[in-house]
């Protein structure tokens, strides 16, 4: 609540989180970890920022380094419970690949549809990739109650 006028907060200021309005309390390091990934984004992160930033991507609001305890999740649309990630190449790596469908699976049993893209597609096929994220994004605003969100890497090199 704006306490001075006792009016509601305005549309995504402090209300993010599981809780939807609920504003999740952070640790002092996730905190800190999360600003450091803002201050020091890939060029990548930084050139799809700029396409996704102050709803310039079909009006979707989308957050960068957001929190989603225990996670930072790169580019996250709260209205859609959606989130981009950007991946380099350690994530080739067989470990890293595991981690990342671990992570995928848990935030998926918490509603949240991860979409991953490859740093060298973002920067080489910008075009490509906003067009796989527009029709993806597309089958989440569909009224049809048979649209079922893929929460497949199947953007990764596509």
């Amino acid at each position: 609540m704006n306490s001075a006028a006792g009016l509601p907060s305005p549309p995504g200021r402090g209300a993010g989180g599981e809780g939807r309005g609920q504003k999740l309390a952070l640790s002092p390091e996730m905190l800190a970890f999360a600003r450091d990934l803002r201050a020091n984004q890939t060029t990548a992160e930084t050139l799809l920022w700029n396409l996704l930033r102050s709803r310039r991507f079909f009006g979707l609001k989308f957050r960068r380094q957001h929190s989603v305890p225990p996670y930072i999740l790169d580019f996250y649309c709260d209205e859609l419970n959606v989130a981009a990630e950007l991946d380099g190449g350690q994530h080739n790596d067989d470990a890293e690949a595991c981690r990342d469908g671990q992570r995928t699976a848990w935030l998926a049993n918490r509603g949240i549809t991860v979409i991953r893209y490859w740093n060298n597609d973002v920067m080489l096929r910008t075009e490509s990739v906003l067009e796989d994220l527009m029709e993806r994004l597309e089958l989440d605003l569909r009224p049809s109650p048979d649209a079922v969100a893929s929460t497949s890497p199947g953007g990764r090199g596509k």
